[in-house]
């Protein structure tokens, strides 16, 4: 981080937030939502909190929104008019790019912001391509790095390719990379970009929301598991399904709706239901469907632990929910997962793909509750301590600032001055 900062309370800045495909707007937990929706809108109000003046700038998927909404957490949301007013995957949503630039060129024109924040690989090349004509820093977040495979992802064929190209040079344009955790951290240094220009801050958690508040629960078993994310192979709920064979009295409940948006319909479900049945388990495992987002603190609580076992990269989200609600965490160690979970002092990491590991953790926390305690006092700490929106919020101000803005002053709750933001930091090549 840069120093000599001044306090961000007396300072306040006009931010863009470029987010193509994922709008703040999204309720949590809805269909075709993902850690990203949630990521900005937690972003948005948060710095909007501390009373910089926000727009989210993402694309009109649906033909009945309004081109401009005030969120109620003090933000706007502009939803750009790029392409059919429908979903779109990233390869349509590339070939209308051109009117995205052109849309936030002419609104940056009349009134441009102190910095831009991207957020994704699409949204990073409208961003760099649309600040060009302006002094603007750009500041990129991946969310995820097309160099790193997913089983459900192609990543040798043209669009990958094209994808992995683009990503390259958003990140050699742009003056600051921000990363969520260190495994992003690690794959952006692996395309050649710049480590001076690279900071890592995490995704928040709101800690309103997800607290350990107890009450009494109705159990069919004497200890639960709970496990939550969309119905994906790679979410790693069979590896789960097969460690709970090995630990008796647990019930396990997966929350979360499958690839059409239904659960006992969806291929995926069908086949995790098939797998416990074979084990032996089909009565102790419960599908709940998806559970909104504001009754989600409630059914961690109700579990003894938290089972986040994906198979590959993770934004850690779920993890960090439970441990701000003082539930203890088993996790595979990926992605975000890695850093929000201190093994053996605020949950307990396990290699991925490995339901021994799985079962072994689930059996010994199980048969210790002394050390259960200790998670839930440890992750709950750690999850104030180091992921709270304003602080995420407070860091990437600082990152901003580091990229080359000069920020206006407060003058009595008003904008004296908004003044010229600095030109974006040029590397030496």
């Amino acid at each position: 981080m840069a120093g000599g900062i001044e306090p961000i309370a007396l300072t306040r800045m006009g931010i863009a937030l470029v987010s193509e495909h994922a709008s703040p707007l999204t309720p949590p937990g809805a269909f075709g939502a993902g850690s990203q929706n949630l990521h900005v809108a937690g972003l948005a109000a948060a710095l909007s909190a501390l009373g910089h003046q926000v727009v989210v700038y993402t694309r009109r998927d649906h033909p009945h929104v309004p081109q401009r909404v005030r969120a109620a957490d003090g933000y706007d949301v502009v939803h750009v008019p790029a392409g059919p007013a429908k979903k779109l995957n990233g390869e349509e949503v590339l070939a209308y790019i051109g009117d995205f630039v052109g849309f936030l060129k002419l609104t940056w024109k009349a009134r441009r912001p102190d910095v831009v924040h991207a957020h994704g690989w699409l949204s990073g090349i409208a961003a760099v391509l649309s600040a060009r004509d302006f002094p603007v820093p750009v500041v990129q977040t991946y969310h995820s790095v097309g160099s790193v495979p997913l089983p459900d992802r192609q990543t040798n064929g043209p669009a990958s390719t094209k994808r992995l190209a683009v990503e390259r040079l958003v990140g050699h344009e742009v003056a600051r990379v921000v990363a969520l955790c260190s495994t992003e951290a690690r794959a952006v240094l692996g395309m050649g970009i710049d480590r001076a220009k690279l900071a890592v801050v995490p995704r928040g958690v709101d800690l309103d929301l997800f607290t350990p508040k107890r009450e009494p629960v109705r159990r069919l078993r004497p200890r639960k598991i709970v496990s939550v994310g969309r119905l994906l192979p790679r979410k790693g709920f069979d590896a789960t399904i097969r460690a709970l064979s090995t630990v008796e009295g647990a019930e396990l409940v997966i929350a979360g709706s499958g690839a059409r948006g239904d659960v006992y319909g969806d291929p995926e479900t069908k086949r995790l239901l098939a797998l416990a049945r074979s084990l032996g388990v089909g009565d102790r495992v419960v599908f709940a469907g998806h559970v909104p987002y504001a009754e989600l603190p409630d059914l961690l609580r109700s579990a003894d632990l938290v089972a986040c076992t994906p198979q590959h990269q993770s934004s850690g989200g779920v993890a960090l929910e439970a441990m701000a609600c003082g539930i203890p965490v088993i996790a595979t160690a990926v992605g975000g997962l890695i850093d929000a979970v201190v093994d053996g002092l605020t949950g307990v990491l396990v290699p991925p793909g490995k339901p021994d590991a799985i079962g072994k953790a689930l059996r010994a926390l199980f048969a210790d509750s002394t050390h259960r305690e200790l998670l839930s006092v440890s992750g709950h700490d750690r999850a104030h301590a180091r992921y709270s929106w304003q602080r995420a919020a407070t860091d990437l101000t600082r990152n901003y600032a580091a990229a080359g803005v000069r920020r206006s002053s407060f003058v009595d709750g008003r904008t004296a001055t908004r003044g010229n933001a600095l030109a974006p930091q040029r590397d030496s090549r």
